[in-house]
């Protein structure tokens, strides 16, 4: 869209200017005139966002704008690009500068520019066009705390009788059908009734599954698998079918609900009910449809559940929570708040939409600002109601929702089109990516630009554009997910403008639509293999994404140089399911990249990375147990994120001004590549490290420079598996940890249970993970009158010999989430951890000899705190039930 691409733009001018000074030489007067023009486009397209489709000749200025931002990005990238290449034949770019029927280069875009610039002037002129109070709110700000939990009002009677079948007894497998036309809040209420206490006590595994409309059936028993047991390579490599006979016998062991939510017929109803055990038993699955055939089809011979309209007490109900985030609502708002909840004809997802933008433009020290805000959007939700189609109706809903954003949150909504159906989205991906895109400027210094793209990803979940699906300790967002609707009006609003599109091929191997050759990003979900052979080149595109479920792991070298060579101004390139034996040379020369992922099967990082000269994110996950990075990373002066899953040897610094400033995550490094790692990463904030642990613990060892990391919070130890005469005998002392640390994860240590008293020292551990045999012993008993973890909020224990641990409510006073995972010899957990308020998650799995004692917890949680402690309880495989 031209207002992100005018943006990204400005910040490239202003890098050339500041940093290619030698490259530019008498251009640079022209530069400068062109960024004042620009400038002006990027107020014009502010003050317009609203009128953009209402009036024609503001229509075709911003087309205009549009197409012409574009021009100049081309060729700014291909001017620096040829002077990159110091005197290199490359016929794209002598095509991109020379190749139109006028030609086509600094001067002549330029003076294009100030052609339209003037224009602007005069447009601005004739319809008198001023910034009015909505776009004064159109900065930056601090957003609400996104909502832990939807507002689930209403519908009382339908949750009574919906729990009411869940806990029935019957005689054998029992499917619950709820239907309803779309918008009426079957997911969300499915997903309250999924997670009520009540439920989760009969119920112990439950398994929630997103179907839609394209499905694969062997996704979604894998899935069901994924929850059940740990999935291998044979168990991946078996068709559907297979799978369905596998999860039928899984679920044969025990009770279990399974939540299928947005089934849309028949045909796909019977595609997954093959996987459900026919035997007797006492299990449920509740499934969600928008066609009643589907649920009478399902629930037969007993009755399906019709979801009906909100009344009208409930709408107003809703709208309140929504719109004011309480109950309470100012008489003067009453009238017209009523009108509003009233014109959205019961359908809570319209209420939770409208309330997302009333929300952002209500002003809690000026009621009379809030009604007048109040009144515009009422105006404009009456007008929508003209369309009878409900799913139609709700496009036009979050259309308005998306007009009401400010400008810099616009490109990073559309970008989530870029995700395949019902992904569940890294956040820290997304805003990585986000940053990469350009999208995230920074405005304050002060102010990482990770933490900005944390608050812009929290304002569109406040918006109710985003769901969050799970959380981190410190209350960031850690995965979310968009609704259908929103992911459809995501990618066909951004087509109108080229700002992205999917790649889908037909029978032929043609992308279907046709990909413009304005297209700026590229997205393919299968296929991809068959896409490279095609030769398929989009040379303007500046991302490229895969999300291929289907294994690639024989790239040839061939391949690879197409898919390199089809992208000349690559920013963001992401193609990890795919693993290449080896990296074409020509990526080195795409040096507008800032975010590479990629998969291989080498040893070795190439000291050509550096030519890439922009990069802020590198992921590298490769088949060798270690990296050696030639590649110098201190000389990456835009270096943010560098993760590979091996063990990376870095290379030595060239001199002591060698030191990359901007880098925040960097792991998995090699014990000894952490030698004055202070010095030359001096802002690091998430270090990992694999190899030989045993230096760690030298008192003047590698590990002295991680202890003097001023903002280290997160640390990873993965010791990498040894002879008994170099196995780790013992943790740093806690002095040696840096005095920041948040999180803490150990991996194959095998350190003795008494070692770990060691870390109870560190005053601000919050997360600790030991995973893979971290601690070995049957026993692990803290001592009552010792001190605990007492900032510790979330442990995870997983495959240990652990048998027996002893523990009080004091030595985890603040914990309010444990998961363990394969301690199959694990008996005992503390009953008394139920005294500790905060805690309110129990993850159990593959930890059969502790059933009894996780549900020891919770009934001693729910006798302690009341039904209203929201204490959940999740066990996998499925137990059987408890005895009468």
């Amino acid at each position: 869209m031209a207002d992100a691409a005018t943006e990204f733009l400005l910040n490239n001018l202003k890098e050339l200017v500041l940093y290619e000074a030698h490259l530019i030489n008498d251009t640079e007067g022209n530069i400068k005139k062109l960024e004042s023009d620009l400038l002006h486009f990027q107020a014009f397209l502010k003050d317009t966002v609203k009128m953009r489709k209402s009036n024609e000749r503001i229509k075709q200025m911003r087309k205009e704008i549009h197409n012409v931002v574009y021009d100049v990005e081309d060729i700014i990238d291909a001017f620096m690009v040829k002077n990159r290449e110091a005197g290199k034949s490359n016929r794209f770019i002598k095509k991109i500068l020379t190749g139109h029927k006028s030609q086509l280069n600094l001067l002549s875009i330029g003076q294009k520019v100030e052609e339209i610039s003037g224009r602007i002037t005069q447009l601005r002129n004739e319809i008198n066009l001023t910034t009015d109070d909505d776009d004064k709110k159109d900065i930056p700000s601090e957003p609400r705390p996104p909502r832990k939990g939807e507002n689930v009002v209403g519908f009382a009677d339908v949750t009574e009788r919906l729990i009411h079948r869940l806990t029935q007894e019957t005689d054998g497998l029992d499917v619950i059908s709820l239907t309803g036309m779309f918008g009426l809040g079957k997911t969300t209420l499915a997903w309250k009734i999924f997670n009520d206490p009540e439920i989760i006590l009969k119920f112990p595994t439950r398994i929630w599954l997103t179907v839609s409309a394209k499905f694969s059936e062997k996704d979604i028993f894998l899935r069901i698998l994924g929850q059940l047991t740990t999935l291998d390579a044979g168990m991946r490599a078996k068709d559907g079918d297979e799978l369905a006979d596998i999860v039928s016998d899984y679920l044969q062991m025990g009770t279990f609900l399974i939540v299928m939510d947005d089934v849309w017929s028949i045909p796909a109803w019977e595609r997954l009910r093959k996987a459900l055990p026919l035997q007797e038993n006492k299990s449920k699955v509740l499934i969600t449809s928008r066609e009643e055939t589907v649920g009478y089809a399902a629930s037969k011979p007993r009755p399906f559940v019709p979801l009906r309209a909100f009344e009208p007490e409930e709408s107003w109900e809703l709208f309140r929570l929504e719109a004011l985030g309480k109950l309470d609502c100012p008489p003067q708002l009453v009238k017209v708040g009523n009108k509003i909840a009233y014109d959205c004809d019961g359908l809570p997802l319209a209420i939770v939409v409208i309330g997302g933008i009333l929300c952002e433009l209500s002003d809690s020290n000026n009621v009379f600002t809030t009604k007048r805000n109040w009144i515009k959007v009422s105006e404009d939700v009456n007008s929508y109601l003209s369309e009878k189609d409900p799913q139609k109706r709700m496009t036009k809903f979050i259309s308005l929702s998306y007009e009401s954003l400010p400008h810099y949150l616009r490109p990073c909504f559309l970008y989530l089109g870029l995700f395949p159906e019902d992904y569940e989205i890294s956040a820290s991906k997304l805003i990585r990516m986000w940053i990469g895109e350009g999208f995230i400027q920074q405005k304050d210094e002060r102010i990482p630009l990770e933490e900005v793209g944390h608050n812009y990803l929290k304002d569109l979940v406040s918006r109710n554009l985003v769901k969050a699906l799970k959380f981190r300790a410190d209350g960031n967002v850690k995965i979310c997910q968009i609704r259908d609707t929103v992911r459809d009006f995501c990618r066909i609003e951004a087509a109108t403008e080229h700002f992205l599109q999917e790649i889908r091929l037909n029978e032929l191997g043609q992308c279907v639509p046709p990909i413009s050759e304005w297209c700026r990003r590229l997205s393919i979900h299968s296929d991809c293999k068959r896409y490279i052979s095609s030769k398929s080149s989009t040379p303007r595109a500046r991302s490229f994404v895969c999300f291929s479920k289907e294994p690639c792991d024989d790239l040839s070298g061939k391949d690879s140089t197409n898919l390199i060579k089809a992208f000349k101004f690559l920013r963001v390139f992401d193609i990890q399911p795919l693993l290449l034996k080896a990296i074409d040379t020509d990526l080195y020369t795409l040096i507008h990249m800032r975010y590479i992922a990629l998969s291989i099967t080498l040893s070795m990082l190439s000291p050509d990375f550096n030519k890439i000269c922009n990069m802020q994110t590198l992921i590298i996950n490769t088949t060798s147990p270690t990296l050696n990075v030639k590649a110098n990373i201190w000389e990456m002066r835009y270096l943010r994120y560098f993760k590979t899953n091996a063990s990376a040897t870095l290379p030595v610094a060239k001199s002591s001004s060698d030191c990359a400033n901007e880098l925040q995550t960097l792991g998995l490094i090699s014990v000894e590549s952490c030698k004055g790692l202070h010095e030359r990463a001096p802002k690091l904030k998430k270090l990992g490290i694999r190899g030989k642990l045993a230096l760690l613990s030298e008192e003047k060892g590698p590990f002295d420079s991680v202890r003097k990391m001023r903002y280290l919070e997160k640390l990873k130890l993965v010791n990498d598996k040894a002879q008994d005469t170099e196995r780790l005998n013992s943790l740093p002392k806690a002095h040696q940890f840096p005095s920041g640390l948040t999180s803490l994860t150990l991996c194959w240590t095998s350190l003795k249970w008494q070692e770990i008293s060691i870390l109870r020292s560190l005053q601000k551990l919050e997360v600790l993970k030991l995973k893979y045999q971290a601690f070995i012993g049957s026993t692990w008993e803290l001592e009552d009158a010792v001190g605990g973890f007492l900032s510790l909020q979330f442990l995870q224990i997983e495959q240990t010999d652990l048998a027996s641990w002893k523990a009080k409510s004091h030595h985890f006073p603040k914990l309010r989430s444990l998961v363990l995972k394969n301690c199959d010899k694990l008996r005992e957990i503390p009953v008394d951890l139920a005294n500790v308020e905060s805690f309110k998650m129990l993850d159990l799995t593959t930890c059969t000899d502790a059933v009894d004692a996780a549900r020891n917890i919770a009934k001693e949680k729910e006798n302690i705190f009341g039904e209203g402690s929201e204490f959940k309880l999740s066990i996998f495989p499925p137990p059987p039930p408890p005895a009468q």
